[in-house]
């Protein structure tokens, strides 16, 4: 599977270039993993309410069409956009999403954070903090025709103060983590190159061509 690298990126043209290149891809198409670092953004999902974002102040606001409700993106933390045929492989947008999860748990462990976990009915990643759960990793795609785009966001070291202003995947007090206050004290490109490694080693093969 091909692996793109691009840090510090501007998340409108990220955005167009995952749009572009799903309505662009057909069956013989290669599925790609994006590396990314975006530069300071909030973003909605599609159904996401926009009383949830706070106090935007200087970070700008971009509506999406992935699932899932508000969430920041900064420096310091490693996104993946899994741009994948999911028909190809046999699998639908919740395995996809179940996919994405363990691939971020399986990532943290990697990095000695052992208890990371599931929340029901709350997609994403969370551990154990301060006698509560935080959340350290979020996921939200978007399928079109077939083919998965947007992907997961896990926090590695950054500035967690944004979150604050927004109440992050639409909960209201909801307490966010990177890995560095848990004691993972790595760079950004491991836990990239890492969780790319995951998801590679998670996603079923491509379905042999009908004859």
């Amino acid at each position: 599977m091909l692996r793109r690298c691009f840090r510090q990126t501007d998340y409108r043209s990220t955005l167009q270039a995952m749009r572009d290149f799903t309505a662009s891809r057909n069956d013989a198409t290669q599925d790609e993993l994006w590396q990314v670092e975006h530069a300071p953004v909030f973003t909605l999902g599609q159904a996401a309410d926009t009383n949830h974002v706070l106090d935007a102040g200087d970070i700008p606001v971009i509506r999406t069409e992935r699932g899932g409700q508000v969430t920041f993106h900064g420096p310091g933390q490693a996104v993946i956009y899994p741009l994948i045929d999911m028909r190809r492989r046999g699998i639908f947008v919740r395995n996809m999403v179940n996919l994405l999860e363990q691939a971020m748990i399986d990532t943290l462990a990697d990095f000695l954070i052992a208890d990371a976990r599931r929340k029901p009915g709350a997609p994403g990643v969370y551990v154990t903090h301060d006698g509560g759960l935080a959340k350290i990793g979020a996921v939200g795609l978007k399928v079109s025709r077939g083919c998965c785009y947007h992907g997961v966001a896990l926090n590695v070291d950054m500035d967690l103060r944004p979150f604050g202003r927004i109440n992050p995947c639409g909960m209201a007090g909801l307490q966010t983590i990177d890995m560095a206050t848990m004691g993972a004290h790595t760079d950004w490109q491991s836990v990239a190159d890492v969780l790319c490694s995951r998801i590679e080693k998670t996603l079923p093969q491509i379905l042999p061509m009908p004859s």
